[in-house]
């Protein structure tokens, strides 16, 4: 699959206006493509990836991808963005190209409503007029609704997964605590790559409690002798922070998690249900039962205020993770939801 994957650049050169009123030039969107746009250019399935993942979605939902599945170049154009201010490609805190900067604390804030009006310039470009299908999880999710409320006629069928129209305050504290982890780091206040990246694990150890559950742990990190100390899960906690720190950099975890903290559909709109009422597409609301960073009241949420949406909520011993590891119950469910539609 990997051979099946085209990489590209989209650099929009005239002026782009965020929300804060901060005006940038220059603003680059690295992208991968699967698959072939048909002549009538009505196949596009568009995917939106979480935070610190990348546009290469093979990678992290593989169960979701290849013939015969819900993401299947065979039959779609599948085109996945990296997010503004990630550090994948896209225009980020830390610059891949020697000619320009890196601004690292100067990074601007994008929000999430700021990332959909990117894309509409990238849609643009490719000269596209309809989504077929539209796909998110977590903050992707997040990106997916802004972007069907402001261009309700542009997607015929939606699927956010695990995700919000507006980020909780228990959300938020938890990305808070991580960016005073970050913070602590003494090296965080240094512009460079590597700056802060010590309080970035921490920040992940504390993230990957609200992406998992009781259960994850008591299943997979309960030891089985009368320890002291070491402990299954201390090291495990370790373990994902330094691998975290192998792919990914301090500055875009730091800028990212604000932008999610800064999710609502309502903004500047009548109220967050007014925004939903906004979306015309068919939707496909899931949600996993143990997730305690977008609980199913959450979704249900969702599915009360879209107009003809349907929701599933899938058992999952995994947590908010769930959308990423339940790739096999996703990928039938989306399915059957696609084929009687």
């Amino acid at each position: 699959m990997e051979d099946k994957i085209e990489q590209h650049t989209f650099v929009f050169k005239d002026v782009f206006e965020l929300e804060s009123g901060q005006t940038l030039s220059g603003v680059q969107l690295a992208y991968t493509t699967m698959g072939v746009l048909n002549e009538e250019k009505s196949n596009v399935f568009w995917v939106f990836h979480a935070l610190t993942a990348n546009s290469k979605v093979v990678e992290w939902w593989s169960q979701l991808v290849g013939k015969n599945k819900i993401i299947d170049p065979e039959k779609h154009f599948i085109i996945c963005v990296n997010m503004p201010g990630s550090c994948y490609g896209s225009f980020g805190p830390i610059s891949n190209d020697p000619a320009v900067p890196s601004l690292f604390h100067n990074f601007p804030f994008f929000t999430t409503r700021d990332m959909a009006n990117a894309y509409k310039l990238l849609k643009d470009n490719l000269g596209i007029k309809r989504i077929a299908i539209g796909m998110g999880g977590s903050m992707g999710g997040q990106q997916l609704l802004e972007w069907a409320i402001m261009e309700p006629k542009l997607f015929d069928t939606i699927i956010p997964l695990a995700t919000n129209a507006k980020h909780s305050p228990w959300g938020i504290a938890f990305n808070a605590s991580q960016r005073m982890a970050i913070e602590q780091d003494p090296t965080w206040k240094n512009n460079e790559p590597s700056a802060g990246m010590q309080g970035m694990k921490v920040a992940r150890s504390i993230a990957l409690l609200s992406y998992r559950h009781y259960e994850t742990y008591q299943n997979s990190q309960t030891d089985n002798e009368d320890k002291l100390s070491n402990y299954k899960s201390e090291s495990y906690q370790q373990y994902q922070g330094e691998k975290l720190a192998t792919r990914f950099n301090a500055f875009s975890y730091y800028f990212l998690s604000k932008s999610m903290d800064a999710h609502n559909v309502g903004r500047k709109r009548v109220s967050v249900i007014d925004a939903l009422k906004k979306i015309t597409a068919k939707t496909f609301v899931i949600g996993i039962t143990t997730d305690i960073l977008f609980p199913v009241e959450e979704q249900i949420f969702l599915f009360e205020n879209i107009t003809n949406a349907k929701l599933e909520l899938i058992e999952s011993p995994y947590g908010h993770d769930g959308f990423l590891t339940e790739g096999e119950k996703i990928n039938e469910l989306i399915l059957k939801f696609i084929n009687s539609n």
